[in-house]
């Protein structure tokens, strides 16, 4: 059983930073996904990879994974630059691309 921990990016439809605070731990999947038979779905006996834990910072979830033996991988977080942009901006004279209204 392997575990990857990161720190998710936020998603592309917000720009809240909700959901990317928290550092997750998430398990690697042993198996390659199968074909149902019946069905046709897509699916895996291994149920561990629907498991994601989160943690406040990347060191506790270090420590959870040394605790319980879990080989882990860290993937670093990267940090999105924020652009302070302000609506006067879209009407100033020294603009790139003209004004077209």
């Amino acid at each position: 059983m392997r575990a990857r921990i990161f720190k998710p990016a936020r998603t592309a439809m917000q720009s809240g930073t909700r959901k990317s605070r928290l550092w997750r731990l998430e398990f690697v999947a042993d198996s390659p996904l199968g074909v149902d038979p019946l069905m046709g779905w897509t699916s895996s006996p291994d149920t561990i990879r629907q498991v994601h834990l989160e943690f406040p910072t990347k060191e506790d979830a270090v420590a959870y994974a040394e605790r319980r033996g879990i080989a882990f991988r860290i993937e670093e977080a990267n940090t999105a630059v924020d652009k302070k942009l302000s609506y006067s901006d879209n009407f100033r004279t020294d603009r790139v691309a003209p004004w077209t209204h």
